[in-house]
């Protein structure tokens, strides 16, 4: 492992691990979480070229094509990666190997030691990064890949939520050892699971068949399905200062913003990506900042509330992007990773600058 960077920002390169998702710890300033794979993730079924832009399908044999002397059975182990970050730069706290790749990431809202990461073997990993051992606990239900995870930030409530490709959400009580409740409904591969973070029991996923759809404990079904894109919707977010607006991110290059009091057309849509793209989140600081990234390379940051919403763009990766979060703790930071091996944490110059 090697790390570079000053005090406005750090990269870490894990040779051999390329990154899928990141995320801010809710406690500690500075550290980070990442779930990464092995070979890409790509052999096998743990990716599709549906997953991408037509024009990618090229790039991604490219990939397939110079992989193809390691092992095709599947995406290799996975390793979770928490590092935190210094004025000198990003330093590994912990590693944790998984025996398939892990696809995304998410911090206990009650406990600053703990962490739960989704496989592409269909299980869910409980970690406590206090402990050198391997995973206090194995959630094991799903029989795909498990693509997403989420723990609920309303009070009152510890329950993680994970979607699939076998077009299933389950909820999990992670205190319990099988899933409280299936949610069933979509009608292919589910890329995207969220909790409301002002609603108990409200969460939306964002799938294949080119829905986002938002679900409630309470009736265990589904309570709004939106046709939110013509395209596979890889990513969604809630927004933190209002609770009825939600954006998605998906392969026709777009991100579009649904109002859930009126979801005929979207409130906004923002252009400029090249290729698809594979996640969104809504700022924690600014009502109408948000950032994505892509499968085209970059970060780029926005403000739909302005004539010219694109606010910056990040060239800073030389593969796809797929793991980013904005820190809970400042206003400026931001996480991202890519498969081209590094994580960075940095401060963008738009966000320095009140957006």
């Amino acid at each position: 492992m090697s790390a570079a960077g000053g005090g406005a920002a750090g990269t870490l390169r894990v040779p051999g691990r390329h990154g899928y998702a990141v995320e801010f710890s809710p406690y500690l300033p500075g550290r980070v979480a990442c779930a990464a794979c092995q070979h890409y993730g790509i052999a096998a079924s743990s990716l599709t070229l549906s997953a991408f832009s037509s024009h990618l399908k090229d790039h991604f044999l490219m990939i397939i094509w110079e992989t193809s002397g390691l092992d095709s059975t599947g995406p290799g182990c996975g390793t979770l990666l928490v590092l935190d970050k210094y004025e000198s730069g990003l330093r590994l706290f912990r590693s944790f190997d998984w025996n398939d790749g892990l696809f995304d990431v998410t911090w206990s809202e009650n406990n600053e030691h703990v962490l739960v990461t989704c496989s592409g073997d269909g299980s869910l990993q409980l970690w406590d990064t206090a402990k050198a051992a391997g995973p206090l606990q194995v959630y094991k239900e799903h029989i795909q890949e498990v693509y997403s995870v989420d723990w609920s930030q309303t009070r009152g409530e510890q329950l993680v939520v994970s979607g699939s490709w076998d077009q299933t959400v389950k909820v999990w009580d992670p205190t319990v050892g099988k899933s409280l409740c299936t949610f069933r409904g979509h009608e292919s591969v589910i890329y995207s699971t969220i909790w409301s973070p002002h609603i108990p029991g409200c969460f939306a996923s964002a799938s294949g068949d080119q829905t986002l759809r938002i679900w409630d404990m309470k009736t265990t079904g589904v309570r709004i399905v939106i046709p939110a894109h013509q395209a596979e919707i890889l990513s969604c977010d809630w927004c933190k200062y209002n609770e009825n607006l939600l954006v998605t991110g998906a392969v026709d290059c777009s991100l579009r913003g649904w109002d859930l009091r009126n979801v005929r057309q979207p409130v906004f849509e923002l252009l400029g990506h090249t290729y698809a793209v594979r996640r969104v989140k809504f700022s924690p600081f600014h009502v109408s900042v948000l950032a994505s990234c892509s499968y085209d390379f970059t970060v780029r940051f926005w403000n739909f509330s302005k004539p010219d919403p694109l606010l910056e763009t990040e060239e800073h990766h030389t593969e796809f992007t797929c793991g980013l979060d904005l820190s809970l703790h400042s206003p400026t930071q931001v996480a991202d990773c890519a498969w081209d091996e590094t994580i960075k944490i940095y401060d963008p110059a738009c966000l320095i600058v009140p957006p």
